[in-house]
């Protein structure tokens, strides 16, 4: 019998699908949940990449904007009482619970008996407020390292997974012909691919948004340095 009946009868009568949807629809159970997997992930990522990257653009402005208005040379008990009832980026929260502490430990005091005491609960409440925003900010961040780790993995045991098929199939045709084995090395190389693809802006994402965090848990550290300077001289002038 030639080759290419051979290559009929084996393939059913059928022409193989090489599109990414057919190669899906043809493929073994296993394969499909692989790739499926990596579709979601990827979906997943990139949904939390411009989630970040929006919300980095907008707290790094909004701070941009409160610093201006700090440093015009305007009252703090003003700016107080214009931001504490709707903060609405972590540098506002930073200011709002030192001036909290502030507040609450001098109110109806003339004289400050705990200066010291004083200074290093406005630091301690500011260095709190800043991790717990900067955990927020940094929330789901896990889960691209994850993707960028394991994706490329997953994708590899789906192609091997369709490997071990696709010898399978020569084993049970007894034809090692391109053709019989072409489309189960296409199904099985698919999922690497897309193991890339879900990996590789994972994996740079994560790399520039952590660079981006890293800059803005700075700049929260550096005024809060400063603010607490600021607090620490009308201390030593009594009061404010």
């Amino acid at each position: 019998m030639e080759p290419n009946t051979i290559e009929t009868i084996d393939l059913g009568g059928r022409i193989p699908d090489f599109t990414p949807w057919g190669m899906f629809a043809q493929a073994d159970i296993i394969v499909q949940l692989v790739i499926l997997l990596l579709v979601v992930a990827s979906f997943w990522s990139w949904a939390i990449i411009f989630e970040k990257v929006m919300r980095i653009r907008r707290v790094s402005q909004q701070a941009e904007g409160f610093e201006e208005t700090f440093w015009s040379g305007s009252s703090l008990d003003d700016l107080f009482e214009r931001t504490r009832h709707h903060p609405d980026h972590p540098l506002a929260m930073v200011f709002i619970s030192a001036m909290r502490e502030w507040q609450r430990s001098l109110s109806g005091k003339s004289v400050i008996r705990d200066k010291l005491g004083l200074q290093d609960r406005i630091v301690k409440v500011m260095g709190v407020t800043i991790n717990r925003e900067m955990e927020r900010l940094e929330r789901n961040m896990n889960f691209l390292a994850t993707v960028g780790s394991t994706a490329p993995f997953v994708g590899l045991f789906g192609t091997v997974w369709g490997i071990m098929n696709a010898f399978q199939s020569i084993a049970v045709s007894s034809n090692s012909s391109l053709a019989v084995v072409a489309p189960g090395i296409a199904e099985a190389l698919l999922a690497t691919a897309l193991g890339l693809v879900a990996a590789i802006p994972a994996v740079v994402a994560y790399n520039k948004l952590t660079t981006d965090m890293t800059l803005y848990a700075s700049k929260l550290e550096g005024f809060a340095d400063e603010f607490s300077a600021i607090l620490s001289r009308q201390l030593e002038e009594g009061g404010h």
